[in-house]
């Protein structure tokens, strides 16, 4: 059922597969329409398993400046004053069993810091963050890397049954200890981006920390998303909209479903919601 609340004074938008398309680009059609919720007073943030560097294009396109979510939930970030309202990241002592494990395994994993990520090796997936993400890794021992860096998030990367398999060991492995989700992008369909952190992150508790630094109650926001990690924002939003393409599971806790990303869905639903509101 539509939630026929109104009066949105928060606008938090998920990146990949509900802003930006297969192709990495924002429609025309969104673009002015996040522009016009703005101009209505509206503030409007983005909220994405990226990292903030593969976030600078499209918060500069889309004219937004201030504080976003990213990392799934683990950092919360004032890119205006370069100040971090809320971060969770992962415990070293964790990340070191995380580390031996994945050694031990031959499972390929990656290490972020607020600013950049590191590698132990460069593979396949070196190419797919630089040439879509616009991610250059950095080379590094882990060891060095763990109590040095501030790590916000470690990622698996899948894209047939054998890595499948070695995800699926990996958070069985680490169930209780870290949390994974699934982050998608159209631009890759078949590929699948396993964002593992603290168990207590997530894109609903990053919501929640965003809504109290702005002052603005979850009855007042109105979240869009398309993925399962989504599932949390949704849920602690005062108005839950979910893509067309989203994942069903979405889409059942939905109160709209708005059009896919490639029919920009989420000016549809700002016009519905805010707009004509």
């Amino acid at each position: 059922m539509t939630n026929l609340n109104r009066g949105y004074e928060l606008l938090v938008l998920d990146l990949d597969g509900t802003l930006v398309d297969a192709r990495g680009r924002i429609s025309e059609a969104d673009k002015r329409a996040v522009a016009s919720a703005q101009a209505r007073g509206v503030k409007v943030a983005l909220s994405t398993g990226r990292v903030i560097d593969a976030c600078r294009g499209f918060i500069a396109e889309l004219g937004l400046d201030g504080v976003h979510i990213f990392f799934d939930g683990a950092l919360v970030y004032d890119l205006s004053r370069r100040e971090t309202v809320y971060v969770q990241p992962v415990d070293n002592e964790t990340l070191k069993f995380a580390v031996a494990f994945a050694r031990e395994n031959d499972i390929y994993l990656e290490l972020y810091a607020i600013d950049r990520y590191f590698v132990e090796e460069i593979t396949w997936a070196d190419a797919v963050h630089r040439e879509f993400f616009g991610l250059e890794s950095t080379l590094a021992d882990f060891d060095d890397i763990i109590g040095r860096e501030t790590v916000i998030k470690c990622e698996l990367m899948v894209h047939n049954d054998v890595e499948d398999a070695k995800a699926r060991l990996f958070m069985d492995h680490f169930d209780g200890r870290l949390r994974g989700s699934d982050a998608r992008t159209p631009a890759y369909p078949d590929m699948r981006f396993v964002n593992v952190v603290d168990p207590g992150v997530s894109k609903g508790v990053a919501l929640k920390k965003l809504a109290e630094h702005f002052g603005i109650g979850l009855d007042r926001v109105m979240a869009v998303g398309d993925g399962t990690n989504d599932l949390p924002l949704l849920e602690k939003a005062g108005l839950k909209v979910a893509m067309g393409n989203a994942r069903e599971e979405l889409k059942a806790v939905a109160d709209h479903i708005t059009k896919s990303v490639d029919e920009s869905g989420v000016g549809a639903a700002i016009k519905c919601f805010i707009l004509d509101a």
